[in-house]
């Protein structure tokens, strides 16, 4: 998979690099399309936004299959190394999960700790970072440098879970960390506090999901990047941002308008 190995290689440099990357999340070909001709240098697809294209619901509700023919067909679109979000694993073993995501071509993905398809249960730390490790070393095993974007969802469910979600989140991006993650993920950050602790807990990029036209509660890009953040993905709010838009724009065509 010669083409798998060298977007892979790709992505992982220009994680390494030191600078910040924005990878816009995307849905289907045209998406996808319309970010590579944007300029960007990568693209993540947001299993949210997918959902809502096809008809179904975020939280493992989709097919995984179904969900990989959209993962191909836009990997098969563009010269650009894609990310995919495959939200805590759909079932799969690490194995299985790595083989079929390399199959169709993504040479990244966001793991995640909620499992949506076991109750919304949250994986315990050293569980998560087991299972990333476990993703790890089937990509290694494969030769090829996969980046692992390790997310934990401790901050966005609170106090209700955790007694500090702050510092669970801390201390799950460094297990992840140390399991392999090339990234984390820690969902939920509202402000510049936030991400500065979050930011100093490791030493691999940090993600940020971020508006297209608002930016971030700790500020627009150049705020983030000053943070120290790393990486920026939209998650799904460029979606929403365009239908908001658009729903706007043709209510005056419709006879309710």
């Amino acid at each position: 998979m010669p083409k798998v190995s060298e977007r892979a290689r790709t992505l992982a440099s220009t994680h390494e690099s030191g600078r910040v990357v924005v990878l816009p999340t995307v849905w289907d070909v045209w998406s996808a399309r319309l970010a590579v001709d944007a300029g960007f240098e990568g693209i993540t697809i947001g299993s949210h936004p997918v959902a809502d294209a096809i008809g179904s619901a975020d939280g493992e509700n989709m097919d995984f299959s179904e969900y990989l023919a959209v993962v191909k067909r836009i990997v098969d679109a563009v010269e650009v190394p894609v990310s995919a979000d495959v939200e805590s694993g759909y079932g799969l073993v690490p194995d299985e999960l790595i083989g079929r995501l390399l199959e169709v071509g993504a040479v990244g993905a966001n793991i995640e700790d909620v499992v949506h398809s076991e109750g919304k249960r949250v994986r315990d730390r050293a569980e998560h970072a087991d299972y990333i490790a476990a993703a790890r070393r089937a990509a290694d095993e494969a030769e090829i440098p996969f980046v692992i974007n390790g997310r934990t969802d401790a901050v966005k469910l609170g106090t209700d879970v955790f007694s500090d979600p702050l510092a669970e989140a801390a201390e799950r991006l460094r297990l992840m960390e140390q399991a392999g993650a090339r990234s984390v993920y820690p969902v939920g950050l509202t402000t510049a506090d936030e991400v500065t602790r979050l930011v100093e807990a490791v030493s691999v990029p940090v993600n940020v999901t971020a508006h297209p036209v608002d930016g971030h509660g700790a500020g627009n890009l150049a705020a983030l990047t000053a943070l120290g953040v790393r990486r920026v993905s939209f998650g799904p709010l460029w979606q929403k941002w365009l239908a908001a838009l658009s729903s706007a724009q043709l209510a005056s065509w419709s006879s309710n308008g």
